[in-house]
């Protein structure tokens, strides 16, 4: 029996098998037991045929076993007789896979390659009619040809490219339109279209504009964007097609779709940027005066940006090439007719046409510097001379923003930023410096304190001269320096603070810009305002160190910022008013190192010197009343903690080593400060100096040694659990139980592992014994699991252990709170300070806790379940969600339970698990949709029962179902949620009320086509 004759007898019940059939026919062939011209022969009583069906399938099995050769296998001779054999039969099989594998052979040369296209033409003239999968691989056969044998089809001329637009033409399938016009734009933009530009522009612009909406989760990811690109990139691939084009695109702009108009308007750029000046000459004007519309009355805002956008774009195409101002060039005669108009509506500047004047005259300045120079010189001298005569503030005010939008462009044209090289024309703006000049600096310093917004226009003016290359002075630019510097310091703090924010702003500015300039005028104003001591409100000196900080961008800047906030401190600290004051200090240079790059800071030892020496000050300050008792308060030890942290870990290994050896000293001598472990009854303010302990244990090296000879002896461990059972302060016991976990997570190493278990369960004081549990113990637990777990030892019956205790009828909850501790960020236990946080450490915790969450909960009674959920969601909130989702329909279930518990913490959580489990797998949460709609109405509309935090968060998981869920699912409960919606408007939260608006306006346009999907 031949090979043929069993591919037709099993290819109906077996494709698998026929396919192995045609495998083995291949691998007959490169042996040689058979010849091509044998298997073609056998074909002969089969594709001959008078059934179809038949010849299809004798087709189809030739297809697969061309497909089955190897690459090289085929002659050219032989390649051209299965050319010519598949092309005679294209209509029967896979005739059309077996020409596409065909062409990707080296030896497929250009006459086999017209030879298959003039068989699709001629064959497929009924393309439409034919399935969508049948179409799909007849256009891939085509694209293939167009990317692989591009040449070949381009000689055909006008015969491929009628009969190529004739094939495709009618096409509504989105997989074969993005194929479609794909091949089209090759022909629009490498054929000679010169006669054809109207047919080809008509085959794509029929269907401009594409309203396409994919249905849920759409296996092909076409979604309507990358339509209307390809579309797009088709009308605007040749300047032939601008007759036809922006006639009826100027059309459609009436269109009383925003997304429609703005399909248009994206395409209107899109051809702006692509055909030659000359083509974009001729309609520039006509498409001005149809796009101006949409800025002057302006009614969405996206719409006037996209305008703006097309109008900058021409001015940028008509720009190319042009490197002067004369009249007569087409950036000229399309520039003046705006100006004209623009230049009118500026007669009324307080009118709301203004605004949108002062963008399409900045839009046009951004094109090029020869449109900027063009904008100015027409609107400048006028802008000045209405402002001279203007009788209002309100005038001023609009002409001042105006011209500022004018004069940004010249940022891009003319600024200080590296890689700006200015322009030949030179500055437009030179010849009114001193005006403008005097303007600005008369608008921010001489009008009435309560114009803010006036004064901030004034403000960014100036900011905007000083960032220009060589235009105002340096004695100029001081000026501008002390007026930020009179406003940062001296402006009422009553009401609004933009005009000191934006101050501040222009300080930083100018400090990248001019930072000796900030030195010498700044710094000596702002350090003479902090005072040596406050007993008054703290807003004396908030503001100054807040300006300080942000204004020391540069190196030099912050060195002499960072000397002089030392030599302050100390004076401070001589004097016994508040902590807030030093602690506002600590803040301001915790912000300032880090942003510094430490590690190569040549001043690295001079400021750790320093830290020290606060640290030694903190240190002995706790063992009496008197001078630098701010320095004891909780609050300053973290801050200056935080401070030497950030310091210890850029030393390098040995000056890590000394400090290591004085974490418990402090820096101190015996007779100073005697440190607090294996102490007992130590005083409150000196158990507090363990704060600073912990932070300079973390910033330590885990290869470097630790006091008290660990890891070598548990005792530092042991002494560290002593403490935290009998510490009463919450902020004192959280330092020893950082301690605690760094030693375990950091500097135990695996051979040390036991000291732990000893800790837990071995030891007469072992905290999971029975006799020994309270709250306090398994606090300890938890931070010694988080240690062990993120760097993934063995802690698996730990972890067990302690899901079992969530049944425990005294500790239950105090156990399930824990968990969330195991996997939360903490500051000190961090990547950056060396902790050992391994990648699959939550992927583990996961994968233990959740099954058994969800047993035990099921077997568990009513009063533990509870427990049970809060446990689920501490863990759920630090789980990524890829994690998360393989165990989504466990988890479903209980996510539900979690929404009727009265702790709303863990109801917020849940809802942002439902929310994200709703993006990622809308099918999973479908089966639950009534059970959800149903309790995230009650969690929304209840402010009495539910926090602002779990309201708004069932409101945003609401509106995030349509779209996701089907609508045939959620239509039942449209008019429950958008009457429930009715309520939530009166909620007093004004983000929960705005979220209500949006969900309502979700559930309402659900069946409505989304034209930007």
């Amino acid at each position: 029996m031949s090979d043929v004759r069993d591919y037709l007898l099993t290819v109906d019940r077996d494709k698998r098998g026929a396919s192995l059939i045609a495998q083995g026919t291949a691998s007959k062939l490169e042996s040689q037991q058979s010849t091509l011209i044998g298997v073609v022969q056998s074909l002969g009583e089969y594709i001959n045929d008078e059934d179809a069906t038949v010849r299809s399938k004798a087709v189809t099995f030739l297809s697969q076993v061309i497909g089955a050769l190897s690459p090289t296998f085929l002659s050219r001779q032989q390649i051209q007789v299965l050319c010519q054999f598949l092309c005679d039969r294209i209509e029967d099989g896979d005739a059309v896979v077996g020409l596409t594998k065909l062409q990707e052979l080296e030896r497929f040369n250009k006459d086999m390659a017209i030879m298959t296209l003039r068989a699709m033409l001629e064959h497929f003239q009924d393309l439409q009619v034919r399935p969508q999968t049948e179409r799909l691989q007849i256009l891939e056969l085509l694209n293939d040809l167009m990317v692989k044998h591009r040449s070949a089809i381009k000689s055909l001329h006008s015969e491929s490219l009628v009969g190529i637009t004739d094939l495709v033409s009618g096409e509504k399938d989105p997989r074969n339109l993005m194929i479609i016009f794909s091949v089209l734009k090759v022909i629009m933009v490498e054929w000679d279209i010169v006669g054809h530009a109207e047919t080809l522009f008509d085959a794509v612009f029929c269907y401009f504009p594409i309203t396409f909406r994919p249905p849920p989760d759409d296996p092909y990811g076409i979604t309507a964007q990358d339509l209307k690109f390809r579309l797009r990139g088709c009308i605007a691939a040749s300047h032939y097609f601008a007759p036809y084009a922006f006639p009826q695109l100027i059309d459609k702009l009436d269109s009383t779709s925003p997304s429609v108009k703005k399909d248009v308007l994206q395409t209107i750029t899109a051809c702006a940027s692509s055909y030659d000046i000359t083509t974009m000459s001729n309609y520039s004007v006509t498409i001005w005066d149809s796009l101006k519309y949409e800025i002057l009355n302006v009614q969405e805002e996206d719409l006037a940006e996209e305008a703006l956008v097309a109008i900058e774009t021409i001015a940028e195409r008509l720009s190319n090439g042009l490197t002067s101002t004369v009249p007569q060039s087409p950036l000229a005669i399309y520039i003046r007719p705006i100006m004209k108009e623009c230049n009118e509506y500026l007669q009324a500047p307080q009118h709301k046409q203004s605004k949108p004047v002062g963008q399409i005259l900045g839009s046009i300045g951004t094109a090029s510097s020869v449109a900027l120079f063009l904008v100015v010189k027409s609107a400048v001298p006028q802008l000045l001379t209405l402002y001279q005569d203007a009788d209002s503030i309100s005038k001023q005010r609009a002409l001042l923003e105006v011209l500022l939008q004018i004069l940004q462009p010249t940022l891009v044209h003319h600024s200080r930023s590296p890689g700006v090289r200015g322009s030949d024309l030179g500055n437009p703006l030179a010849q009114f410096k001193d005006r403008l000049f005097e303007i600005f600096s008369q608008a921010l310093m001489s009008t009435a304190e309560e114009e803010i917004s006036f004064r901030v226009v004034a403000l960014r003016s100036l900011l905007l001269l000083c960032s220009l290359q060589e235009y105002l002075q340096d004695n100029e630019i001081g000026m501008v320096v002390q007026y930020f510097d009179e406003i940062v310091l001296s402006e009422d703090d009553s009401g609004r603070d933009d005009l000191r924010n934006a101050a501040i702003q222009g300080l930083v500015d100018i400090s990248r810009m001019k930072p000796a300039l900030i030195m010498d005028v700044t710094f000596p104003a702002f350090m003479a305002r902090l005072p040596d001591s406050v007993t008054e409100d703290k807003v004396i000196y908030d503001v100054t160190l807040e300006a300080l900080a942000r204004i020391s961008a540069e190196r030099s800047t912050s060195d002499t910022l960072i000397r002089r906030l030392f030599s302050k401190l100390d004076v401070v600290l001589l004097t016994s008013g508040p902590p807030a004051y030093p602690q506002a200090i600590l803040s301001t240079l915790y912000y300032v190192f880090s942003q510094r790059y430490l590690t190569a800071d040549p001043n690295l030892g001079i400021y750790f010197d320093k830290i020290v020496g606060l640290v030694s000050r903190a240190a002995t300050a706790s063992t009496k009343i008197g001078i630098s008792m701010a320095l004891t308060e909780p609050q300053t030890m973290k801050l200056l903690g935080r401070l030497s942290c950030l310091t210890v870990r850029t030393l390098d290994t040995h000056n890590q080593q000394s400090v290591s050896h004085q974490v418990y000293t402090l820096f101190c001598d015996g007779a100073m400060f005697t440190p607090v472990p294996f102490r007992k009854d130590v005083p409150e303010a000196q158990r507090r100096t363990m704060i600073l302990s912990t932070y300079l244990i973390a910033g330590v090296a885990k290869d470097i040694s630790l006091p008290h000879d660990y890891p070598a002896s548990p005792v530092l461990l042991n002494d560290l659990v002593r403490m935290s059972l009998v510490e009463p302060f919450d902020i004192i016991r959280h330092s020893f139980l950082q301690q605690t976990v760094l030693l375990v997570n950091k500097f135990t190493p695996n051979s040390k592992l036991h000291y732990v278990t000893d800790v837990l369960w071995t030891s007469p004081a072992g905290l999971l014994k029975p006799d020994n549990l309270s709250k306090t113990s398994i606090r300890i637990v938890f931070w010694i699991a988080k240690g062990l777990l993120l760097r993934l030892a063995n802690a698996d019956e730990l972890l067990y252990h302690l899901l079992g205790l969530l049944n425990n009828q005294t500790y239950g909850n105090t156990v399930a709170r824990g968990f969330a501790l195991i996997l939360a960020p903490d500051e000190i236990m961090s990547k950056e300070n060396g902790a050992v946080i391994r990648l699959l450490a939550k992927q583990k915790v996961f994968s233990i806790c959740i099954p058994e969450i969800a047993n035990a909960f099921r077997k568990s009674d009513t009063t533990q379940k509870p427990n049970f959920l809060i446990a689920l969601s501490g863990i759920l909130r630090h789980t990524a969600t890829e994690v998360l989702m393989s165990e989504i329909e466990t988890l479903l279930p209980l996510l539900l339970q979690s929404l009727h518990l009265d702790n709303s913490e863990v109801k917020a959580a849940s809802i942002e698990t439902i929310t994200t489990v709703c993006q990622e797998s809308p099918v999973a949460v479908q089966e639950h949709a009534s059970s959800l709609v149903s309790q995230l109405l009650k969690c929304a509309a209840d402010p009495k029962s539910n926090t602002p935090s779990v309201r708004y968060n069932a409101l945003r998981c609401l509106r995030d179902f349509p779209g996701k869920i089907k609508e045939s699912t959620l239509l039942p409960y449209r008019e429950a949620v958008t009457r429930g919606m009715m309520v939530v408007l009166d909620d007093p939260k004004r983000h929960i009320r705005k979220a209500a608006v949006e969900c309502r306006s979700s559930w309402l346009n659900m069946d409505e086509p989304n034209d930007d999907d």
